[in-house]
């Protein structure tokens, strides 16, 4: 647990809920292991997607590290390009390879599956409440995986795909970029346990603001608990990268979410804080399960980069009536300058969470690699989402991302070589769609079709079935 998680109160009511905290992880962590264990249960079709050697309980092991470290951007401008972009939507805009990370956008929105133990102990629960309080931190956990991560993925070409099976965190996912213009990517993802469905569809907007880059990603996101005949959908914060021209560049979510779950009526209004002028809010998030008269059941609080925990809605006002208290006793006190508003990054009171005494833990980060900082910042599950192995190899269609020359040549280090394919890429990808309008010949999407969200209405894209039965005839030849 980090120094001064607790705040500076050290007695002993904080020392029992910090030894009940502990007590609470070290259960779900062993709850996880034991859903693992006794998850071995395989559907009939699909194989797992590990490389390197298999362990003794027949799960494979995943890479810990890239191929090659990154680039340094230090020598490249990138206000040469974006300088004539302010205002507009960043998807048209073609930006150097060293920007990116070796990823694509379809296997950066698969990291929303690295906490999916949430989901299954979510399942778990008989109480609605205790089940949106696991749903909730399942959608903040979702985001944390951006702390950090400055590069910015592939733009997935229109036909690709992507699929990842994870025997060990118990699901199965496949994902396809159904739109060029907007840029719109599905996403299906199923328990190996027949426990859950999750799936959307996003279009990341993305905005240029002259000192920062915003991305709104447009799209709804659904849930299905099939145990409980449950499904819940939410929308995501926006995204914003600070300090693109020059500085550090820093990252902070905001906006509301509110998960709605459709069975109940119950709601999670969820307000992802902006940072504010001292930095005070930096990656807090904070928010109220209420059920549908507005009655609230309970508060959840934390940082959206680090924990989310949940306490009694009157404790927590009383907590936030003292806060804010104190803050105006602080702002009184000191002489505070109204200078032009800094895009540097705020220094924020604490690093950590002040747990509130009654609190209970719902989920905490998992401590990134070592060598993530030479890995573009990656967490252990993204540092395994582009590995591929010859079985591998010979199931996947070959539409999937992990085929993509210009990811890959990234990936190992070949920097020009990834440059020149995701050029060659882009042309072919235009002189493709030309020929498609010549002929008057629309596009066809292969795994996904459009239609309403079925619980809010909305449109989405669904899953149409069929993509692991692997009969992968007649894909588009994208690479």
């Amino acid at each position: 647990m980090p120094a001064g998680i607790l705040g500076s109160s050290p007695d002993s009511e904080s020392e029992r809920t910090l030894s009940r905290l502990e007590a609470v992880t070290t259960h779900s962590t062993e709850e996880e292991e034991e859903h693992l264990s006794s998850g071995k249960h395989r559907m009939s079709e699909g194989k797992d997607c590990g490389s390197g050697d298999a362990l003794s309980n027949g799960i494979k092991k995943h890479r810990t590290s890239l191929p090659s470290p990154m680039f340094s951007r230090n020598d490249f401008s990138i206000w040469s390009i974006l300088r004539k972009c302010i205002g507009m939507e960043l998807s048209k805009i073609t930006m150097p390879v060293i920007f990116n990370e070796p990823l694509s956008f379809l296997q950066r929105l698969t990291e929303y599956m690295e906490h999916t133990y949430l989901i299954h102990k979510a399942s778990s629960f008989s109480d609605p409440v205790e089940r949106m309080q696991c749903v909730a931190a399942f959608a903040v956990s979702a985001v944390a995986s951006q702390w950090e991560r400055t590069g910015k993925p592939f733009n997935p070409l229109l036909g690709e795909t992507y699929e990842l099976v994870r025997d060990d965190l118990g699901f199965r996912l496949i994902s396809e970029q159904v739109s060029h213009h907007p840029p719109i990517s599905a996403f299906h993802a199923e328990g190996l346990n027949n426990d859950f469905i999750f799936h959307g569809s996003i279009y990341p907007k993305l905005k240029f603001w002259g000192k920062s880059v915003e991305a709104e990603p447009k799209g709804t996101i659904t849930l299905e608990l099939l145990e409980h005949n449950e499904a819940y959908t939410w929308t995501n914060p926006t995204c914003c990268v600070h300090n693109i021209i020059v500085g550090k560049l820093w990252i902070e979510q905001y906006g509301n979410v509110e998960i709605t779950n459709h069975k109940t009526g119950d709601k999670c209004i969820l307000s992802f804080k902006p940072c504010g002028l001292f930095g005070k809010e930096l990656h807090k998030v904070e928010g109220y399960i209420q059920d549908k008269s507005k009655k609230k059941l309970c508060a959840l609080y934390g940082k959206w980069t680090e924990c989310l925990y949940s306490v009694d809605p009157a404790t927590f006002d009383a907590y936030k009536k003292n806060d804010k208290k104190n803050t105006e006793e602080k702002k009184n006190s000191k002489q505070v300058s109204n200078s032009e508003e800094s895009d540097e990054m705020p220094m924020p009171d604490s690093e950590s969470v002040c747990v509130i005494p009654g609190s209970v833990l719902l989920w905490r980060i998992a401590p990134r690699p070592p060598n993530s900082a030479q890995m573009y910042n990656f967490t252990s599950f993204a540092m395994v989402l582009n590995e591929v192995d010859k079985e591998m190899e010979s199931v996947i269609p070959k539409t999937d991302c992990r085929l993509r020359p210009d990811i890959r040549a990234m990936e190992n280090g070949e920097i020009d070589q990834a440059s020149e394919e995701k050029k060659r890429l882009e042309e072919k990808q235009r002189a493709a769609r030309k020929n498609r309008s010549k002929s008057e010949e629309d596009w066809k999407t292969r795994w996904f079709h459009q239609g309403p969200n079925p619980h809010n209405g909305a449109q989405d894209w669904l899953y149409s079935g069929s993509y692991w039965d692997r009969n992968y005839f007649s894909l588009p030849d994208i690479y």
